[in-house]
């Protein structure tokens, strides 16, 4: 699996879904649509996921990225664009890493 590469900009990041379109293989992108107080990463930060679980570029950081990439199989299965919430007041923030007292948005869509 590739690890994610938080210091990419999202310019490199659709070069490489561009570069992983073309070269065959089914993806999906993940951007980060909404944020509110303290988030780790911008609206418009990118997360390139292919179907083998590979990834390029950060949405967020730690266990969110995680559960981000496992959504994003099955919008690659099942085509079915998602909205993603992560926020410290849910119950899962704890879970996946959000602490930092923000909330994020994340949209996930099969692209290519």
């Amino acid at each position: 699996m590739t690890t994610a590469s938080p210091s990419s900009s999202p310019i490199d990041v659709l070069a490489t879904a561009e570069a992983w379109a073309a070269a065959g293989r089914p993806l999906a992108l993940a951007t980060v649509i909404e944020t509110w107080g303290s988030a780790p990463r911008p609206v418009g930060s990118h997360l390139v996921i292919d179907a083998d679980g590979n990834f390029e570029g950060s949405v967020s950081g730690g266990c969110v990225e995680g559960a981000v990439v496992s959504e994003a199989a099955e919008v690659i299965a099942d085509g079915k664009p998602r909205v993603l919430s992560f926020g410290v007041a849910d119950e899962t923030a704890w879970r996946v890493g959000l602490s930092c007292g923000g909330r994020i948005r994340v949209m996930v869509e099969r692209i290519g």
